[in-house]
């Protein structure tokens, strides 16, 4: 397709009915708020911050920027985000109203209102407290998708303990790794999660993490009795969940804190090894991820909201535990896998629960739609899917095709889609359509969301037109922003306000191409050496780390990713071994050998899909690796850059087989 077709897509409206109920309705409204913020910045985000956070003590300040890159919004401020999620809703009347619609994997429906769920975070709340936890004390949540994870991150934020939850699927390294780098206290844990059937171990993972060394900041675990599965106990450290809550009082006065108080670390993947503890603040962080649920998905009061990722992710945090609470929200917590027991178990879903905003992934939309063309059974088409009124996707971008059978046959051509662009260190939605608002052209996230100065520079900074691709930043601070790397402030501005920029503008890390006619933005993919595998992102350097540390056998590795057409990226690892290259069934059996290696240092969703064996790796003469050539090879491209300088061509041959 040429440039010049790629700007003719398919353009769609949304719906008029739903443009005239929307919060914000038709691009008039849109643009009001641009100009606004454009106007007066400060001015916007304090209005913002008045109309949906409840402040303690009201903040004087707006926005301190007085040592950038390390802004301050809302500083003079105290509040507390367990209190604006919980109480200030029970408050307005709403302590019957169903906060969580939890379905577990096997398909029992539990339904908590938010007094129920606020006397639970209350107790929680207690027992830790009882247990020596305070303020600014840091809690690691090792669970699945529960409403017992939802409640140990609102009773950490209610006493003012930053939680950071590490994804259920990550090893024991991963987890000892941000048990040490945090610093915590205590763990919470259960004894096992069920997904997809089958029971999978989380306290023996807790305690294999914990012997590893390094995690003496321990003195309790928290363990949720979900399956009785029986698990090592250590009687000196361990503790019962429903035990620690037995006695304990349903009411906890909320730690009230300042607005710059870290509300979370959330770890995530960098281009270089260790991963980055992202630091997020209450106020600022707050505040987007209502504002983002009110006006990205139109939250309306009646609606019974969606969204699909696990807890261990931003979106969890986001979209599940703060966004929609903060509102009065009903929403859906499910606990199991879209496939379990059959793939159509996202339409059943819907269906049963009359669910009106659904959020997910587009590598769930894809493997959903091979499950669909193999088996009429499961297509969507089958479940009564009238109740949605809009859908939306995260955490990569989605390909045209996708989009259109989505919008297609899950929302039945009414419900307009948003595809919304964000990362973990920007807390919420930075560029988006808005369902009563933005026409939709399939494969773009449309246009910033009000508020978020989004840009494409070149290289050295500066800006490049419209229909040039480029490097995306956001030219001002925005209140959701990332605060800094935990315990690593100089990584924080080389990472994310590098020199290049003079330090000026936030680098996403991606890039980017504003179309020429529409000003409209599509994500090209990362700049650095990260991949984005179903949504999550891996650093290269961290899976060549892990395979590299496979002494015995690994003497150098090379990642690079290629296209997936389920997954929209595969990790694809060219590796030299400290023997002969292996081929035939001993190199599958060496690959098997490499991959489970892999999940076992990082987690199963690390794990190369291609596995190639060479004598050496392709390096140019001062020794660098030609990662370049790697992708192309890893496409399966023919090979048209000069590789005159390799001192053994024969290696593009042997890097071609994939085991």
């Amino acid at each position: 397709m040429s440039e010049t077709q790629a700007t003719e897509l398919k353009t769609y409206l949304p719906p008029a009915t739903l443009v005239a109920n929307a919060t914000v309705s038709g691009m008039a409204a849109y643009q009001a708020l641009v100009d606004e913020a454009e106007r007066d910045y400060e001015g916007y985000w304090a209005r913002l911050a008045r109309q949906f956070v409840s402040w303690k003590t009201p903040f004087t300040q707006v926005l301190d920027s007085s040592k950038p890159p390390f802004f301050k919004w809302f500083a003079d401020g105290t509040l507390n985000a367990s209190y604006n999620c919980l109480d200030r809703n029970i408050e307005r009347g709403l302590g019957d109203k169903t906060a969580i619609i939890f379905e577990a994997d096997d398909g029992a429906v539990t339904r908590v209102s938010y007094s129920e769920l606020l006397a639970r975070v209350n107790q929680l709340a207690n027992a830790l407290k009882a247990r020596g936890v305070k303020k600014g004390d840091r809690v690691v949540i090792y669970m699945s998708m529960s409403i017992e994870g939802v409640a140990a991150m609102q009773a950490c934020a209610r006493i003012g303990a930053p939680h950071s939850v590490v994804f259920g699927g990550f090893s024991a390294q991963a987890l000892r790794d941000r048990i040490n780098d945090t610093g915590a206290v205590m763990v919470i844990t259960a004894d096992e999660q069920l997904r997809g059937g089958k029971q999978l171990p989380l306290k023996s993972i807790v305690d294999e993490a914990l012997a590893l060394g390094g995690c003496e900041s321990v003195a309790n675990v928290i363990v949720y009795k979900r399956t009785g599965g029986s698990i090592p106990w250590n009687a000196s450290r361990d503790r019962w969940l429903h035990e620690e809550l037995a006695g304990q009082p349903t009411t906890c006065e909320p730690e009230w804190v300042g607005a710059e108080h870290p509300l979370f670390l959330l770890y995530t993947s960098g281009s270089t090894g260790k991963p980055k503890g992202v630091q997020h603040s209450t106020g600022g962080y707050l505040l987007h991820a209502a504002l983002t649920t009110a006006w990205t998905f139109d939250l309306k009061a009646d609606d019974v909201f969606w969204c699909t990722a696990d807890i261990g992710w931003v979106t969890g945090h986001t979209y599940i535990t703060y966004g929609p609470l903060a509102l009065g929200g009903t929403e859906i917590v499910f606990e199991g896998v879209p496939t379990y027991p059959a793939a159509d178990r996202f339409w059943r879903m819907i269906e049963k629960h009359k669910v009106t905003i659904f959020y997910t992934a587009p590598t769930a939309i894809r493997s959903l739609i091979k499950a669909a063309e193999g088996n009429p059974a499961v297509h969507p088409n089958k479940s009564d899917l009238s109740s949605l009124r809009i859908l939306g996707t995260v955490g990569e971008p989605i390909n045209p095709a996708a989009w259109e059978w989505y919008y297609k046959h899950v929302g039945g051509g009414r419900c307009p889609i948003v595809d919304t662009f964000w990362q973990t260190e920007t807390g919420g939605h930075v560029i988006t359509p808005l369902p009563g608002a933005t026409p939709m052209v399939p494969g773009s996230c449309t246009l910033p969301f009000p508020g978020i100065t989004a840009a494409i520079v070149d290289e050295t900074g500066n800006d490049v037109p419209n229909g040039q691709g480029g490097i995306l930043v956001i030219k001002k601070p925005w209140p959701s922003m990332i605060r800094t790397i935990w315990g690593d402030p100089e990584r924080f501005k080389k990472s994310y306000y590098p020199d290049d920029f003079k330090g000026k503008y936030y680098l996403a890390g991606d890039g980017a191409i504003r179309d020429a006619k529409t000003g409209y933005f599509t994500i090209t993919g990362r700049i650095d050496d990260v991949l984005n595998v179903s949504g999550h992102r891996m650093g290269t350097m961290e899976i060549e780390s892990a395979l590299v540390s496979c002494t015995d056998l690994v003497a150098e590795a090379a990642v690079v990713g290629r296209p997936d057409e389920t997954t929209g990226e595969a990790i694809c690892a060219f590796v030299v071994l400290k023997r002969a290259r292996p081929s035939g069934d001993e190199a599958k059996k060496i690959a098997a050998e490499l991959r489970n290696w892999v999940a076992k240092e990082i987690g199963p969703i690390a794990k190369p899909k291609d596995i190639r064996f060479g004598d050496n790796l392709p390096k140019t003469r001062s020794g660098k690796i030609m990662r370049r050539l790697l992708r192309s090879l890893a496409k399966g491209e023919a090979i048209t850059q000069d590789t005159s300088t390799l001192e053994n061509p024969a290696i593009l041959d042997q890097l071609g087989q994939t085991y």
